[in-house]
């Protein structure tokens, strides 16, 4: 997860000043967060679940670019499934740490540039085989029209782009002093011009850290919303999938055995929680 934002709305400036502050703040906890398990990385194995190498397919031996790549554990399991790795973020604290787990790691080419998503074309030279973005990415971006142009000036023809996400049907629900379960439609689902700011109380890797960061600023996008942005920025989309589960705690859901959270068995029906796209650009 990172907080990479577009930057070229002038009015989110301020917002994303904040944002990007926070973002350096929470650096520093989540190197030495459970969360992260950063010791356990360094000694072997990926972050990348089953279900996005199935859908990706091999990287061996492609460029790939991740875009808000935080401090990079990501971007380098990538590295050790094989791929020419290139990771972006707007933390200067984030892009330090992540140069410097890969020299640690054994990945020297590897490369980290620090940007907002906006500025990337600006500052990041070629196209990649795969664009990749995941877990916590799209609620910090004011546009995704805007976002979307980015990722598909990044990917060559013929490559792919790849995001797996919370759905935004879970963003809309109340978090707060909620029980499992309790489902409150509380937040907008599609796309508002103003952010949503929130008190900073901790991370999300430690609820209990103490940070100078006040406040947090995020916006929403529709399913349809974000489709239609990554087709109107000319990518086929190859693949929509939904799935009953956030790979994150969420208060009116319950910890499943494989460790994400879904909704729990009193609740009748059901509800998308989490999608992935798969999309192609011509060529």
């Amino acid at each position: 997860m990172s907080g990479v934002e577009s930057a070229g709305n002038a009015p989110n400036s301020r917002y994303i000043a904040e944002n990007r502050a926070l973002w350096d703040e929470w650096t520093a906890i989540h190197e030495a967060s459970a969360f992260y398990r950063l010791d356990e990385f360094r000694a072997g194995g990926v972050r990348i679940r089953p279900y996005e190498i199935d859908e990706i397919g091999s990287v061996d031996g492609l460029s790939l670019l991740h875009l808000q790549c935080h401090f990079g554990i990501d971007t380098l399991s990538w590295a050790r499934l094989g791929a020419h790795v290139t990771g972006a973020d707007f933390s200067p604290a984030a892009i330090e740490l992540a140069s410097r787990l890969a020299i640690e790691l054994g990945f020297p080419e590897a490369r980290f540039v620090r940007s907002t998503i906006d500025d990337l074309p600006n500052v990041l030279d070629g196209r990649f085989d795969v664009v990749y973005t995941s877990g916590g990415v799209l609620g910090w971006l004011p546009d995704v029209r805007d976002w979307a142009r980015v990722v598909a000036h990044f990917v060559k023809p013929g490559g792919r782009f790849y995001i797996t996400e919370i759905h935004p049907v879970a963003q809309v629900f109340e978090d707060d002093g909620v029980e499992p379960g309790e489902l409150i439609p509380r937040y907008p689902y599609w796309e508002h011009r103003e952010p949503l700011s929130f008190p900073v109380q901790g991370s999300y890797a430690d609820r209990t850290a103490r940070l100078t960061a006040a406040e947090e600023h995020g916006w929403d996008h529709g399913l349809g919303e974000i489709v239609t942005a990554l087709i109107e920025a000319g990518l086929e989309i190859r693949s929509l999938r939904e799935f009953p589960f956030v790979r994150w705690e969420l208060p009116f859901l319950v910890e499943g055995d494989d460790g994400t959270w879904r909704l729990p068995p009193t609740v009748r029906g059901e509800l998308p929680l989490f999608f992935s796209i798969l999309a192609r650009k011509p060529g």
